[in-house]
């Protein structure tokens, strides 16, 4: 006869850029939403295999986030992760009655703005903060499904971003549609999950002198990015006194558009996020009658240049971020800008900034969570605005129909410390769409769709030039 034996949580500490999510997390920066709308109702059993089976594959995602607070501030917490043996993600459901009374609450700002029931859920569930107290040991990964409207769907999963970056969240979207489609046929495989064990962190795999950087020159450093940050203009803030909390504005350009715009970065040689933070510039400084500086954050995925090098398969946090700062005169061209932008970002890149200055940013994002009033207004803005170096390809349409999947939205969390606007860019089926999230009330969704507006003429017009 078979006896169950207990097993102890294995524990690694966090690394130096998971530590600065785990505080950015506290204040409300970095809450990881994906969210699927469905036109078929889901199978809660067969889904729950299909979490079970994501949480064996992924260990880091049947983790808690283990927090030791030696005082009453996250200054003085230590975290860790507890990877455990088994699986433990209990979805919650949400019936009809308790959704509508989510939409209710959520749709006071949008008397005048059309937003659809799906991005209200997923609006309603980029705040919801479990991680806020730093109380237990909290879960880093979790999954509702709510009775939407008109016989439809919503399956969220929310996750803590320490554990999951960009490329984690995409895979974990194609992983689930698949086992969603495989149903019951895997359902009895074999396999001992608990050799499978959670990744380094990345400070752990980058090489010997890739991050090195001698104290004076990192003095040097941190006192350029902090007096540097000063410089920077905000957009305008709206209400920077009342509690924040994350709404989203989404931009979506046709083939056509979407096709003329890419052949434009092509014939330049720059990447779509080039482009995207010269529209953002261009938008923000149309009002400004004066030559005016402008912050730009690019996110880059680190995993090809590890050591080892890792794949998209391994879960974690494995970004790294470059700021970069840009001198908007007014007048400038899309593609001349756009080439601009992402040449200083590139030319970054090519000097090992995303790596040289990690623990650079990670100091000063730690130290304006802890002391808001060193940003402007207290707004806690590093920056006007984040991008992400590769764009997401997304031609997984079919397989998505045939789930049930009508349409889907993943993005983060921003209203603690970060930029007014972060862009989540992907290319759905030859199509750009764009989710922007920014923290309200400093901005209002009013100002936000205007800006979105201005940023989706200045790329139709500029993508014109490339039309066949």
């Amino acid at each position: 006869m078979c006896s169950t034996k207990m097993v102890d949580p294995k524990i690694r500490n966090v690394g130096a850029t998971e530590y600065s999510w785990c505080k950015a997390v506290h204040g409300g920066t970095g809450i990881a939403v994906l969210a699927l709308l469905c036109s078929k109702k889901p199978d809660i059993s067969l889904f729950q295999i299909a979490l079970n089976k994501l949480q064996n594959s992924h260990p880091i995602l049947k983790s808690k986030l283990h927090s030791n607070t030696t005082t009453t501030t996250t200054s003085d917490t230590n975290f860790s992760f507890l990877t455990f043996q088994n699986p433990f993600v209990k979805i919650q459901q949400h019936n009809l009655s308790v959704t509508s009374n989510i939409l209710g609450r959520n749709k006071n700002d949008t008397v005048s703005v059309s937003v659809s029931s799906f991005q209200l859920i997923l609006e309603h569930e980029l705040n919801q903060n479990s991680w806020h107290n730093n109380s237990s040991d909290d879960d880093m990964f979790v999954a509702s499904i709510y009775a939407m409207p008109e016989e439809t769907w919503t399956v969220v999963m929310r996750l803590h971003v320490a554990a999951c970056d960009r490329t984690t969240a995409i895979s974990i979207l194609r992983e689930m549609l698949v086992l969603m489609k495989e149903g019951e046929e895997r359902e009895n495989e074999s396999e001992d999950w608990n050799k499978r064990e959670i990744g380094f962190a990345m400070e752990d795999l980058m090489g010997s002198g890739k991050g090195k950087k001698g104290i004076w020159a990192r003095g040097i450093d941190v006192l350029s990015y902090s007096i540097n940050s000063f410089k920077l203009t905000n957009l305008k803030f709206c209400d920077t006194k009342n509690t924040r909390f994350s709404q989203v504005v989404r931009l979506q350009l046709n083939n056509n558009h979407t096709k003329r715009v890419l052949d434009g970065c092509k014939h330049n040689k720059i990447k779509l996020c080039g482009a995207l933070s010269a529209a953002g510039l261009m938008a923000a400084h149309s009002s400004k009658n004066s030559s005016r500086k402008y912050g730009i954050i690019t996110l880059t995925d680190c995993r090809s240049s590890l050591e080892p090098s890792l794949s998209v398969n391994n879960f974690g946090f494995y970004h790294s971020a470059i700021l970069n700062s840009h001198l908007i005169k007014g007048g400038e061209n899309l593609w001349e800008l756009a080439k601009k932008t992402y040449g200083v970002f590139a030319n970054s890149k090519n000097n090992n900034k995303h790596f040289s200055d990690m623990a650079d940013m990670n100091f000063l994002m730690c130290k304006a969570i802890d002391n808001p009033a060193l940003t402007s207004s207290s707004s806690l803005r590093t920056s006007m605005m984040s991008v992400f170096e590769d764009t997401v390809i997304d031609d997984g349409g079919n397989v998505q129909r045939e789930v049930g999947v009508e349409d889907y939205m993943g993005c983060a969390s921003v209203h603690g410390i970060g930029p007014s606007i972060a862009i989540f860019d992907t290319i759905r089926e030859g199509r750009l769409d764009c989710i922007f999230v920014y923290p309200a009330p400093l901005h209002s969704r009013e100002q936000m769709l205007d800006l979105v507006n201005k940023m989706k003429v200045i790329l139709i017009e500029g993508g014109n030039a490339y039309e066949e």
